[in-house]
């Protein structure tokens, strides 16, 4: 369980004060609200006219993010029934092919669970190669196929329907997951009820064979947890919505001004003292390493990467709460810090004492992370010469190498990168006069992830006048998600030097899982689309038509979302 320090009715009722235009009819997740204001190709009533709700099986073309290649079929469609089954393939002789057997089942398994709620239906998995037996229901397979083209890569899947069978293939467990996700798409909205669904649902997959893999190795969303805490069953519903969309690295910012969120044993003050608040005074929390290890775990089962990180040299009042000889610049402002200003604070650039601390926190995150990623922050240090706060940099970045881990910076690390520094700089300040910078970098090898904070920070708000979130980036409405290319903002980069996309969703004012939904949904769709899916598949008027589709989806999970104008919900969405 989380640490926590005192009960949740303070920030129930901070909550109620700052949210109650939210009317929450549950704690949690699952609100959602109606938003006018002009939208693109939208008018202040909602927009263009909404289709009416789409009947029949669901079609390829209506999945998002889009695949690299749907054709639809010409026959009955796949209904699901009392008798159909999941099949896997046999395990294989040798230990690898065993392991990848287990994955495999595991992935049945969460699909067949995923199913039998609102269906109903027992949908037992069945091991064995080749055809059903005489007789027996053909169902759902998954199988690997080393034999698909390389260009699969270790996500890419195909996935056919007919009237007897649906059929996933990939080249890999990983394959297979994202090719059950489309699956769940093709199916009626109903079929993400968490309850089962008694209203005479067709449980039917149109005819269609996909085709599918992704344009970037990293779609990655960010959870700032350092703001506001949020214990591990919420972080879970967080990699729920995520793994719908194909989103495969979950970025946990553990480490602010305002709070510390993971335990490190030898720095015991971090979590005594440095996790005993968050942003307005509320009760804050921490990770033990069981804690954090069930987050990875839950992850890892849905195939997303976790990637922490630790905040420095700025970002780090609640360091220097906890150990006060690592301020030597005076930057401390009075513990708690409750507040959200930026950029006054900062660890001791040089001296033994500081890099025995990072030490003792990388092999601590080093231990616990099986991903290949460390977050080293480095963003916003304003209080240090260039030249200290590059050999901060460095010296960090190579206790991460040592560790076994590549580093991650965000863009102002950039100087530092390189061969045996930051390997991978996430690109957010695409007006700070960082460009030059990242592009030397990504020639010296350096890989990028783009998070430009006017598109993809999630915290941004929708508008001038919405109630949750800021706007020092401007506004981020659906459009402004969605209308932009990740190879093309930093037109200079080297080609190759793009490995993928992020969205930040920082927390200084979202206290509140139901907080997290409205700022994430309908605008996680739109970046996830731009990671996944080919750059010809990018067209704003389909991509709205299809979003549009998903509000359904969410009310059926329980999701809250945001009703914005820009998207041309059905009639008959709530």
């Amino acid at each position: 369980m989380p640490i926590r320090t005192s009960g949740l009715a303070a920030r129930t009722r901070r909550l109620l004060v700052i949210a109650a235009v939210l009317a929450l009819a549950a704690a949690g997740f699952g609100v959602h609200r109606a938003i006018g204001g002009a939208g693109r190709d939208g008018d202040a009533d909602g927009g263009a006219a909404a289709p009416a709700a789409a009947r029949g099986p669901r079609t390829g073309d209506r999945i998002i993010p889009a695949p690299l290649s749907v054709a639809a079929g010409s026959g009955p469609a796949f209904r699901i029934s009392e008798r159909t089954v999941v099949r896997v393939g046999a395990a294989g002789g040798s230990g690898g092919a065993e392991e990848q057997a287990v994955r495999v089942r595991a992935v049945a398994e969460q699909l067949a669970e995923a199913l039998r709620r609102p269906t109903g239906f027992p949908l037992t998995v069945e091991a064995g190669a080749g055809a059903a037996p005489a007789g027996a229901a053909e169902g759902i397979r998954l199988e690997l196929d080393p034999a698909m083209p390389e260009e699969t890569g270790d996500e890419g899947y195909r996935l056919t329907a007919d009237s007897a069978a649906v059929r996933i293939a990939a080249r890999t467990p990983a394959g297979l997951y994202r090719g059950t996700q489309t699956l769940r798409q093709l199916l009626p909205p109903q079929v993400e009820s968490r309850s089962r669904v008694t209203d005479g649902t067709d449980w039917t997959v149109a005819s269609v064979d996909i085709d599918d893999h992704p344009r970037y190795a990293y779609r990655g969303a960010m959870l700032d947890v350092a703001r506001h805490f949020f214990t591990p069953d919420e972080v879970k519903g967080y990699i729920d919505r995520l793994a719908l969309y194909k989103v495969n690295h979950l970025h946990l910012h553990l480490t602010d001004d305002q709070g510390w969120r993971i335990a490190v044993p030898a720095r015991p003050a971090l979590t005594e003292i440095g996790a005993s608040s968050e942003v307005g005074g509320t009760p804050g929390g921490f990770y033990t390493a069981a804690d954090y290890q069930e987050i990875v775990r839950y992850a890892q089962e849905r195939f997303l990467t976790v990637v922490p990180e630790i905040d420095l040299p700025g970002h780090s009042n609640a360091v220097l709460a906890s150990y006060p000889e690592l301020d030597c610049t005076r930057s401390a402002r009075p513990w708690p810090y409750t507040g959200i200003e930026v950029g006054f604070s900062t660890v001791c650039p040089t001296g033994d004492a500081v890099f025995a601390f990072t030490g003792d926190v990388v092999a601590e995150l080093a231990r616990l992370t099986p991903g290949p990623y460390l977050h080293i922050g480095g963003d916003e240090v304003k209080k240090l010469a260039p030249a200290d706060y590059q050999e901060f940099v460095r010296r960090v970045s190579a206790q991460v190498v040592a560790a076994g881990k590549i580093p991650v910076g965000w863009n102002q690390t950039a100087a530092a990168a390189g061969p045996g520094g930051v390997g991978l700089l996430q690109y957010w300040d695409a007006n700070g006069g960082h460009e030059q910078e990242v592009r030397e970098a990504a020639g010296r090898g350096a890989k990028v992830i783009m998070s430009p904070a006017g598109r993809t920070y999630l915290d941004m708000k929708y508008d001038s006048s919405y109630p949750l979130g800021l706007r020092w980036a401007g506004t981020v409405d659906v459009w402004s998600a969605y209308s932009w290319d990740p190879d093309t903002l930093n037109a200079a980069l080297p080609a190759g030097s793009v490995v993928g996309v992020e969205a930040p969703l920082w927390t200084e004012t979202l206290s509140s899982p139901a907080d997290l939904d409205l700022m994430l949904l309908p605008r996680l769709p739109a970046i996830a689309e731009l990671g996944w899916s080919p750059k010809t598949a990018h067209d704003w008027e389909r991509f709205r038509q299809r979003l549009a589709e998903e509000g359904a989806r969410w009310e059926a999970a329980g999701f809250g979302y945001e009703k914005r104008s820009e998207v041309p919900w059905p009639v008959t969405a709530r």
